[in-house]
């Protein structure tokens, strides 16, 4: 009976061992010898479907596409042959020799792993993959451009960029394109125009048809003359070629290369603004505006208030001048400007209105003249500069106090009273003393002796439970490093208030507060900031998208500060703005 047992236990492990041969997972290369400027294709096969897929890390080579997925499920002479594929391309960071880890994955409840492969990266190529007649079809069929609409414009003048990506009808472009370099507009204002979906349109490119998606539009304001460089975009993309072979159904297959395309760097040569004819008043405003001075009213009584509002609507760079300011006369109360902006920007540029409303409170009656105010600026299409005068407004106080009635010098005097010398001067000081004998217990018995002996005694609970309240404190290693972040948010909130009115001291240390405020509550530092991912991660934290656009739009202001005058007035704002947001973000922050 032993024996048969041991025969039964030895069959069942065969038997066992035989199943797990049956599945196959391996890794299979392109090539293991490739050059610096070449694309390395890896699969990952298996010939039974299973969970949890884990590549390697890939270290030494940029992933410019993939995980590309492919299952073939066929029945032939009975058998039934499946296969799953996972594949990559991969492009070597530098030359030499490089092993490319295992990749796991479990089927039917074991892990099975790969073996590693070793890759040797030799210098560039002249023609790289290979297929000589792919590769060139792709380099001559897939263009990567940047229309700028004017590469020689004037200072301010908003000019556009649009990044379009020209496919012929020849080869197809997989969906799984990475931008690898996005471009910087230094020594640009700039603002990206929203792209809703990736139409694909028809048009001509060098006197061909192509297709074509724009990728990128850009509004550009040059804060500088002379040469100013556009860096270039890039992206790594896989091109499909039509090639030779077909599957078993006589379909032709598809080549994927793998290729890195670039828009390539613009100069743009920026003309500055011509000195003949410029006004005296001009502050750079540089478009086609239209200017007015209103009041809310123009009769009213003493100590009660009106508005007066200057303005500027049109087509320019709205966002980088200073409005002119308001004169009245000094028997006239003025108090700071409200800032407002109402610009929506798109292709052609920034459109809408900027306004200052100041408050103005009469103190006494009487007709006071607002003198007319006068606003310039450059039409870079017609290239001349206008100027606009304002009419000049007449306040009138119907009732109140008339300046100048009173003598101050009579009221003085009439005010004066006689004062009555005392002969009882000294009348306060003591020339007697009233001593009484106090006679006290010792000290020793005293109720203050035994509160001194008892009193530590009594604070050792209390020493206790605040170092354990401490010690907690401490091991929240993340709470603590919250803390501190918010701590110097508040440092550098308080740093920028102190600087109000010297611009770059101020959107500095504003800046510092916002990235300090990020830095603790979305746990990432300060080399993984830009504006989409930041408006990504709160987005995803359910902050309202308002809220979100505000923050933004502080970076933004920050950003620009380096390039525009900047009012103390649109500091001040800038600076509740900020603190607004921030305590929104954190009442709404999941």
């Amino acid at each position: 009976m032993k024996f048969i047992k041991y025969i039964l236990i030895i069959c069942l492990i065969l038997a066992t061992s035989m199943a797990s041969a049956q599945v196959k997972f391996e890794a299979k290369v392109s090539k293991k010898k490739l050059g610096a400027n070449e694309r390395l294709r890896i699969d990952f096969e298996m010939n039974k479907d299973g969970d949890n897929f884990e590549p390697p890390s890939f270290a030494d080579f940029d992933v410019v596409g993939g995980p590309n997925t492919s299952v073939s499920n066929y029945s032939r002479n009975g058998q039934r042959s499946y296969n799953k594929t996972y594949s990559y391309f991969l492009a070597p960071k530098k030359q030499g020799k490089f092993t490319i880890k295992q990749a796991t994955i479990e089927i039917d409840g074991e892990t099975y792993k790969t073996f590693p492969i070793t890759i040797e990266v030799t210098k560039a190529v002249t023609k790289p993959n290979g297929d000589t007649a792919a590769s060139d079809l792709a380099e001559e069929s897939i263009h990567l451009v940047a229309e700028v609409s004017n590469a020689n414009p004037y200072l301010n003048e908003a000019i556009t960029v649009v990044y379009k990506l020209y496919v012929s009808e020849e080869i197809g472009v997989s969906s799984n394109w990475r931008e690898k370099e996005i471009p910087r507009f230094n020594d640009f204002w700039s603002q990206n125009i929203e792209i809703k979906g990736l139409n694909i349109l028809e048009g001509e490119y060098k006197g061909k048809n192509y297709r074509y998606v724009v990728l990128r539009k850009t509004v550009l304001y040059p804060q500088k003359t002379g040469s100013l460089k556009i860096e270039p975009l890039v992206m790594d993309i896989t091109a499909e070629v039509r090639s030779n072979k077909r599957d078993i159904f006589g379909r032709q297959l598809m080549t994927k290369i793998p290729k890195e395309v670039t828009a390539g760097s613009r100069t743009i040569n920026v003309k500055p603004l011509p000195e003949e004819g410029k006004p005296s008043d001009f502050k750079g405003a540089v478009g086609n505006y239209s200017f007015k001075v209103t009041t809310s009213k123009t009769q009213l009584n003493a100590t009660e208030s009106l508005q007066a509002k200057i303005e500027v609507t049109g087509k320019g760079n709205l966002k980088l001048f200073e409005l002119p300011k308001l004169t009245v006369p000094s028997s006239l109360e003025v108090y700071e400007p409200e800032h407002k902006e109402n610009i929506r920007t798109n292709l052609s540029g920034m459109q809408g209105g900027i306004s200052d409303t100041y408050t103005i409170v009469p103190q006494y009656r009487g007709k006071y003249p607002v003198p007319s105010i006068s606003f310039s600026y450059f039409n870079p299409e017609k290239e001349i500069y206008n100027r606009i005068t304002s009419d000049e407004i007449v306040i009138d106080v119907i009732e109140g106090p008339t300046a100048g009635n009173t003598n101050s010098e009579n009221a003085t005097a009439s005010t004066k009273q006689t004062v009555n010398p005392n002969t009882n001067t000294f009348a306060f000081i003591k020339t007697t003393s009233n001593w009484t004998n106090v006679k006290s217990e010792p000290f020793f018995r005293s109720s203050a002796f035994w509160s001194l002996t008892l009193l530590p005694f009594l604070a050792i609970p209390l020493a206790i439970m605040i170092r354990r309240k401490k010690d907690k404190r401490d091991a929240d290693v993340q709470g603590n490093r919250i803390r501190k972040a918010d701590r110097l948010a508040k440092k550098y909130l308080g740093e920028a208030k102190k600087a109000m009115g010297q611009k770059e001291s101020f959107y500095l240390a504003l800046e510092k507060a916002l990235h300090n405020y990020l830095k603790a509550k979305l746990n990432i530092e300060t080399s993984d900031f830009n504006k989409e991912k930041i408006e990504s991660l709160l987005s995803e934290r359910q902050v309202e998208s308002d809220v979100v656009s505000d923050f933004i739009s502080i970076l933004e202001n920050c950003e620009l500060a380096r390039y525009t005058p900047i009012t103390q007035v649109t500091m001040q704002n800038d600076y509740d703005k900020a603190a607004k947001t921030i305590s929104l973000i954190d009442k709404q922050l999941r």
